[in-house]
């Protein structure tokens, strides 16, 4: 219970505090200066900022301690508006703390001689009430800090991946990407579906979680259903993308071709999302799977850039090699993949077949005896064949 005692102890230590009030900044800066070595590299503007900051809490507190426990306010985050906002970049959330700790063991050898007498304990309490409720008033400065920067990162983000899919990779974007802290090489894209009922925000801190643990960088977008996910700094796609597709919802997740950087990374992601369009034909396909293993499926479903590939990388080649090889392989595709039938049928030694054939594998890097590669050679020689037509359509 309060008395009238305690209201005269609390005014004349109230008294004493706004006396020595001046000096304590200059004994806290002192303090900080001797007992925290990333104060004593900081530039003199930002010392003189949290100078400034230390002399507003004391005041601060001063006004509060006057007050009494009835009429005293609830401490806010307004101690903190004194510096600018580009102090908090500088300044992290454990070296807050290191200010307030030490600011209170300044006021703390101090105890005896400000307090009135009697009042040691009232002054003690108090300040170790006070300084409680600044640490969370600094712990929820930076809380709304990191919240606010979260979500202009995910906005960031989200543009970045936007501009990638519409092919818009400019300086513009990369200043958005390096706003981000991306500077990862090479890139690849990966594409796949969220996972059903739940939140693309989940989906994407789940990706960005296993990137972490996987070392290398992403930024990733949800756009509908789809999750796009651009990956830097693996050498291996296909490893990377594993983690990433464990994250995904049930469908196919389609790696895009390895690029050399953000400003290639779209080439990887238009083939990555094609990919995941014609992804339906091949059921049995591998999750994760490349894109250029959906070469015969993109191709079929009207993707350009793989009906290009498959003419210019796999039927051009074989042509220049000369028609033999051609009709070799044509003969052999057409007699259900048996050299004695393509012998016959070619009037030629099955050592002579099997030299072509092994000449079509070195020349394409597809091997016309195994069935999925015997399936995207049928595509490309007839494809090029249309490209070959004398209509040109």
């Amino acid at each position: 219970m309060k008395t009238t005692s305690d209201d005269t102890i609390r005014a004349a230590t109230t008294k004493r505090l706004e006396q020595a009030m001046g000096a304590f900044g200059t004994q806290a800066l002192a303090s900080m200066e001797q007992r925290l070595p990333w104060f004593r590299r900081m530039p003199p503007d930002q010392r003189s900022w949290i100078g400034l900051v230390a002399q507003a809490g004391i005041a601060a507190f001063v006004e509060w301690f006057k007050n009494g426990e009835e009429n005293r306010p609830l401490i806010s985050a307004e101690i903190f508006s004194t510096a600018p906002r580009e102090l908090m970049r500088s300044i992290k959330l454990r070296h807050t703390i290191d200010m307030i700790r030490v600011i209170i063991d300044v006021v703390e050898a101090r105890l005896e001689e400000l307090a009135a007498p009697g009042g040691e304990t009232q002054l003690r309490e108090a300040v170790l009430r006070y300084t409680r409720d600044v640490a969370f008033s600094a712990a929820q400065v930076y809380a709304q800090a990191a919240e606010t920067r979260a979500a202009w990162d995910a906005r960031l983000e989200a543009l970045v991946v936007n501009a990638v899919l519409r092919g818009e990779v400019d300086d513009g974007m990369h200043s958005w990407a390096a706003a981000l802290g991306w500077t990862a090489k090479p890139v690849t894209v990966v594409a796949g579906y969220t996972p059903p009922d739940e939140e693309p925000e989940v989906t994407i801190d789940q990706m960005q979680l296993a990137a972490r643990r996987a070392r290398v960088d992403v930024l990733a977008g949800v756009q509908g259903r789809r999750v796009i996910v651009i990956v830097g700094g693996a050498e291996d796609p296909m490893e990377a993308a594993r983690p990433i597709a464990a994250k995904c919802g049930p469908g196919p997740v389609v790696v895009g071709p390895l690029v050399a950087d953000l400003y290639e990374s779209t080439r990887s992601a238009q083939a990555a999302l094609a990919g995941l369009r014609a992804a339906v034909g091949w059921p049995d396909a591998p999750r994760p799977v490349s894109s250029m293993d959906l070469l015969p499926e993109r191709a079929l479903d009207g993707d350009e850039s793989a009906r290009r590939y498959l003419v210019e990388q796999v039927y051009e080649p074989m042509c220049t090699a000369g028609a033999p090889l051609l009709d070799t392989l044509t003969t052999y595709l057409e007699q259900g993949s048996s050299l004695e039938a393509t012998a016959r049928l070619m009037f030629v030694h099955p050592n002579t077949v099997r030299y072509r054939l092994r000449r079509v594998s070195e020349l394409t890097g597809l091997s016309p005896t195994d069935g999925r590669n015997a399936f995207t050679l049928r595509l490309a020689l007839v494809l090029g064949r249309f490209a070959q037509r004398p209509d040109g359509r």
